[in-house]
């Protein structure tokens, strides 16, 4: 009975720990990738509707 109880101590220590091969990369802010897909389809939505936006010049 012994070793369960150590084993789930151990299981709590590492639940929020980063995997070591993860914790080496450089990983970006989520508010940035939030920015850059708004930008995407933004943009995405120019160059598909560029006609409509062009017929109001």
């Amino acid at each position: 009975m012994r070793p369960r109880i150590i084993m789930e101590e151990q299981n709590k220590n590492h639940i929020n720990k980063t995997p070591s091969k993860m914790a080496r990369l450089a990983w970006p802010k989520a508010k940035y990738g939030l920015v850059i897909a708004i930008l995407i389809i933004i943009f995405g939505n120019i160059v598909y509707y560029k006609d409509f936006f062009l017929s109001f010049l």
